[in-house]
């Protein structure tokens, strides 16, 4: 099984690597700006890691601040937001910053931002504390429903399956994707996010290093996947 909690803390250029490759359409963007218009929008971002979600924003938003517990992951992403010449994010660092800090604990203060999202990192709430994962999870969507003033949208992306062209979530997941739609009322939609690999044998080095072996075997260029949205207005 992938000890995610290791990746993220010692194998942080490995994994922008991979999801540097994610995404071949675009269709990320797309689907965040359909459900809450960007332009000079305040963010928070959860789990930011290498800064995946992090640098489709910055272009468009007022401002960014994103946090993880991973300081590897953090650096990774401070240095390719900066070596991206993004005109905002040099003439103003005030209103952009990353920093560590837990999902269930945002040091910022009430009313502070306009969108609350996070990507494939609440999911691991389930995988890393699976008796108490809703009490945990719930913590984490409270928080971002203090930072968010009025009118203001959470966005969580999460899993709908690698390796799969047709929503397919895992197993250990789907109590936790219907807890949000029943308990939580999200709602939801779906994306493709494939990957375009510059040929098999990165798709299989890549893939085998996050996902296993058994991914690594069905390894080909460009590798399906499939991602939910689920969104909530407050």
């Amino acid at each position: 099984m992938t000890d995610f909690k290791e990746i993220y803390a010692t194998q942080a250029e490995q994994y922008e690597r991979l999801v540097a490759r994610e995404d071949v359409e675009g269709n990320i963007l797309k689907v965040l700006q359909s459900i809450y218009p960007l332009a000079n929008a305040d963010v928070v971002e959860f789990g930011a890691g290498t800064g995946r979600l992090t640098r489709l924003l910055a272009p468009l938003v007022r401002g960014i601040h994103a946090y993880d517990q991973s300081a590897a992951m953090l650096a990774v992403a401070e240095r390719k937001l900066q070596d991206s010449g993004l005109a905002n994010w040099h003439t103003a660092r005030s209103r952009f910053g990353f920093a560590i800090a837990d999902h269930r604990t945002i040091p910022l203060p009430d009313h502070s931002a306009d969108v609350a999202i996070e990507g494939w990192a609440f999911g691991h709430f389930v995988g890393w504390h699976p008796a108490t994962w809703r009490a945990e999870a719930g913590r984490a969507l409270a928080e971002m429903e203090r930072l968010l003033r009025p009118g203001g949208v959470m966005i969580l992306l999460e899993t709908l399956g690698t390796g799969f062209e047709t929503p397919t979530p895992p197993e250990q997941l789907r109590p936790f994707y219907h807890w949000l739609e029943t308990t939580h009322h999200f709602h939801h939609t779906w994306i493709r996010t494939d990957y375009q690999f510059a040929n098999v044998e990165e798709a299989a080095e890549l893939l085998g290093f996050f996902f296993g072996p058994e991914m690594a075997a069905r390894a080909q260029i460009r590798f399906p996947e499939c991602t939910g949205i689920w969104y909530k207005t407050i």
